[in-house]
């Protein structure tokens, strides 16, 4: 991989972002069945170039290299790839989620139409968690989820995660749920 950064979660691999990967991202943000729930992550293909380039591949650096002191603002945006093939398939990140309370960092992730209900999401989610609970001064991961998306609210209950409430965020109810560290060493 062209020595990035992975966590190997079996079947797929997380690795953090490369400017190659930009058409790839586009493609997937652009797929109804993502952008309902990430609104925020539709753009042009000259946009996600930009943003690619610009910002979140440099983001992972910067985030890599504050290991394990990334309780601040730091972000890191990782893409989900079959271990087999190679593609690109979807992205597992996280960052700080301004809109909650202090400690605010959550992780979010979003997969291709094509590779629903395989298992690949969760397996993603729980290698990003447990690299955060395992490298880094992470104690607490937050997640929000809209009531309607039911794929994402069954992947968050799969890594340990339970729900705190209920969080207005751009005028829309999300579940708010919650994982300690301490209630997911208990679990693994």
């Amino acid at each position: 991989m062209n020595n990035l950064f992975t966590i190997d979660c079996g079947e797929v691999l997380l690795r953090e972002f490369r400017i190659e990967d930009a058409d790839a991202i586009y493609e997937l943000t652009s797929q109804p069945e993502v952008y309902e729930f990430l609104p925020d992550w539709r753009s042009t293909k000259e946009q996600r170039l930009n943003w690619v380039t610009n910002y979140e591949v440099p983001d992972n650096k910067g985030f890599l290299a504050a290991v394990p002191n990334i309780e601040g603002g730091n972000s890191l945006k990782l893409g989900i790839v079959l271990k087999e093939t190679g593609e690109f398939i979807g992205f597992c990140n996280t960052c700080i989620k301004e809109e909650l309370r202090e400690p605010n960092r959550e992780i979010a992730y979003a997969i291709s139409k094509h590779y629903r209900n395989r298992g690949y999401t969760t397996k993603a989610a729980k290698g990003l968690i447990r690299f955060l609970f395992e490298n880094t001064d992470v104690e607490l991961l937050n997640a929000v989820v809209l009531p309607r998306n039911k794929s994402s609210n069954k992947v968050i209950q799969k890594c340990g995660f339970h729900f705190k409430g209920n969080v207005g965020i751009e005028g829309e109810q999300h579940y708010h749920y919650i994982l300690h560290k301490d209630e997911w060493k208990s679990i693994e």
